[in-house]
């Protein structure tokens, strides 16, 4: 591809002092006519590429123009490298693979071994302990079709269960909270949807393409909306659960009550998520107050009962 090939080129002539045309083309399999006509489009990005004649001649960046590899400090390219680590370790790509491989030339010997130790200070695992194994070949088949601007089929399971089959124009995917998403055009409902992952089935890439429109972006942050529609409920949980309680509130929020027993403070909305949630702890939580989440977990917990009687 003549992009990475030019990509290439430059972080050489970055690398070298000077190359000559020959070596250009053997390294990238083509003819001296084509790296000219690169070297040329080179310099019309505004990189200055002169050229020597005679013996040791060839190709060089002007030295005025040349980046110097202390410009980035330790941080600089441990960071770089941190996230381009991460992200490739999610989403397969030989793009991903030679970025990596082209920042990892600017690091000097003698600082190699302090970098990498920093680079490898955070790891990104997004892959869950179980659950659905599609995820990762959903990702690269969206990311094909991203490229190439290809649509999507696949089923749909949407609130309750119910299951309907789309077609949509992928434009970005978003991994929130753990999760990978979709935002896409969707052509049975007329406007731009945000697809969980784990709730698509039987992806397919078409070959139909389509013509990008202008792109809406997916409302990500709800903190002030789900503040305004958020309680709070007193809870009694049994210190064997105190770490999955955390995950929904502070520690600050706990206080003890005895030896075994705490007292939480949870921000808690009337809904699904939520109830299911507390009936997950089982009798190692018991809500309080107020009145009406009370007799609502009541309710919930007889259906239960009533099931297995049944």
């Amino acid at each position: 591809m003549k992009v990475d090939r030019l990509v290439s080129m430059i972080m050489l002539l970055l690398e070298k002092e000077r190359i000559s045309a020959r070596e250009l083309a053997d390294r990238f399999e083509v003819s001296p006519r084509t790296i000219y006509r690169d070297i040329d489009a080179i310099n019309m990005a505004g990189i200055p590429v002169r050229s020597t004649s005679g013996v040791g001649g060839g190709f060089e960046i002007m030295r005025e123009y040349k980046v110097d590899r202390k410009v980035f400090s330790t941080a600089d390219l441990a960071a770089i490298l941190m996230g381009l680590s991460n992200l490739s370790s999610m989403i397969r790509g030989d793009e991903l693979v030679n970025a990596l491989a082209k920042v990892k030339s600017f690091i000097p010997a003698d600082r190699a071994k302090d970098i990498e130790v920093r680079a490898n200070q955070i790891y990104v695992d997004v892959s869950p302990w179980m659950g659905n194994g599609n995820t990762r070949a959903y990702l690269e088949i969206i990311k094909t079709a991203l490229q190439e601007s290809r649509l999507l089929s696949f089923a749909y399971v949407a609130h309750h269960g119910n299951r309907s089959a789309r077609t949509a124009e992928p434009y970005q995917l978003v991994l929130k909270s753990g999760h990978w998403y979709l935002q896409g055009y969707c052509h049975e409902r007329k406007d731009f949807r945000l697809f969980k992952l784990s709730r698509i089935a039987d992806l397919q890439m078409k070959e139909e393409t389509f013509t990008p429109r202008d792109y809406q972006k997916p409302t990500l942050d709800f903190s002030e909306s789900l503040e305004a529609l958020q309680t709070k409920i007193k809870l009694r949980i049994h210190r064997s659960v105190m770490d999955r309680v955390l995950d929904f509130c502070a520690y600050e929020h706990l206080s003890p009550d005895g030896d075994a027993h705490y007292i939480v403070s949870l921000p808690f909305i009337e809904n699904d998520y939520y109830y299911d949630m507390l009936l997950s702890l089982g009798d190692r939580c018991e809500c309080l107050a107020p009145p009406p989440v009370r007799e609502e977990m009541k309710r919930r917990i007889q259906a239960i009962a009533a099931l297995y009687e049944s």
